[in-house]
């Protein structure tokens, strides 16, 4: 341990708790900590967010959907050959997963009620289906070798409002020539708050939408893909559209949902904005605090500079003083900022309303990169701060500084 070391450790154990120094150096302390604990916890909860709701739109439409090309504007679409769009897929090293779809506009008649939606189709052929995590009761569909599935699901929305529960019989009426008539069973209810979702869709079985249109195995509606990395999302679009038949469009999800995903990215300014004025303040606090240290301490500076210290040995025991008050703030900061995450984790007693916000609590998203950056940049910045008022040291005289009370 050096001599710089030594006397900040000196001056930080022997503090009077009842000087005024000792309160600001809890106020910059408390600043620090909870500077770091709210960036800990804003991060985490924008990324719950961020993550939430785009799990909740790729469970509809993956990050990118291939169709056929059309100057329609129906839901309902043309249908495309399977094994060759397979193949093309299978090609391409950044496709995670593919699972083909198809649409049929319906109106559900139960006894007291009717209501128009779109039966989606899928398969689970190729992986399990992600609407799978939007279950909120009863079970999922279930897709067996021999014939298609009866088994539908509907949203909580279209459930409450047809008086709808898992196990009931609902009555599917067709528009086409002929009409058609199918009666299915809610298997289960799925919710994502979205209501470009909520209120629009039924899944089922993809080989229903093919019966009912007249397709053969071999065609499909098109096909929604999912990729390894969502950041590489328009490199890949375009690569995957080269290689394209003519007669097909490609759509990025980013594009057919852009007031939600404008919608994140303005969350996400707001909240960098919202941390640089908090990291700003507890800065502030901490020049504030070495400038109060330095005052205090003035006829110390100035006896040590009379036996010899040099400026910069007297500059380095602020500075470990100050590094002192940095770990400690920050120690506090993780401790209070991951707890509240880790308790709003596990337990959720800070609930949200679903019509507002597209879920019912508050999401956490743990980040270990994330929490690493921003106790780098909270320890670098105020090891910053700290530098700034130690420079005034050097202006001290020791005569004088002797003399100052």
């Amino acid at each position: 341990m050096n001599v710089s070391q030594y006397i900040s450790n000196k001056i930080d154990g022997g503090a009077d708790s009842g000087s005024f120094t000792s309160s600001v150096t809890k106020i910059a302390i408390i600043s620090i900590a909870m500077g770091l604990a709210v960036m800990v916890v804003s991060f985490a909860i924008l990324e719950g967010f961020r993550n939430e709701i785009q799990s909740k739109i790729f469970s509809f439409g993956s990050h990118l959907q291939i169709s056929k090309y059309d100057t329609n504007n129906s839901l309902e679409v043309e249908p495309i050959g399977e094994p060759q769009l397979i193949q093309e897929l299978k090609r391409n090293p950044q496709v995670k997963s593919f699972q083909p779809f198809a649409r049929k506009t319906a109106i559900i008649k139960t006894k007291d009620e009717v209501l128009g939606v779109v039966l989606k189709g899928i398969d689970e052929k190729n992986g399990q289906s992600l609407m799978r995590k939007n279950l909120v009761e009863g079970k999922f569909l279930s897709f067996p070798d021999s014939s298609a599935s009866n088994d539908v699901l509907v949203s909580r929305k279209v459930a409450d409002k047809l008086r709808l529960k898992p196990g009931d019989n609902a009555q599917f009426y067709f528009i086409q020539n002929p009409p058609r008539v199918r009666r299915f069973t809610v298997r289960g209810i799925y919710q994502t708050g979205l209501d470009e979702f909520d209120e629009v869709y039924v899944i089922g079985d993809i080989r229903q939408v093919r019966d009912l249109a007249g397709w053969p195995d071999s065609l499909v509606g098109g096909m929604e893909v999912t990729l390894k990395d969502f950041r590489r999302l328009d490199i890949v679009a375009d690569n995957l559209y080269e290689n394209l038949r003519y007669d097909l469009k490609l759509d990025k999800i980013t594009e057919q949902y852009a007031q939600l995903f404008d919608w994140l990215q303005l969350l996400n300014r707001n909240v960098v904005i919202f941390l640089l004025l908090i990291i700003f303040v507890a800065t502030f606090n901490m020049v504030a605090t070495i400038f109060i240290m330095i005052l205090e301490r003035t006829n110390m500076i100035g006896v040590l500079k009379a036996i010899g210290a040099t400026d910069n040995q007297i500059r380095s025991m602020f500075f470990f003083r100050g590094l002192s008050l940095t770990m400690r703030g920050m120690l506090y900061g993780n401790i209070v900022g991951l707890g509240f995450c880790a308790i709003q984790y596990f337990f959720h007693p800070i609930p949200l309303d679903p019509e507002n916000y597209y879920m019912d609590r508050v999401p956490i998203h743990w980040d270990l990169f994330i929490i690493l950056v921003l106790n780098a940049a909270t320890f670098l910045t105020s090891l910053l701060a700290v530098l700034i008022p130690t420079y005034l040291i050097a202006r001290i005289k020791p005569v004088t500084a002797i003399k100052f009370d």
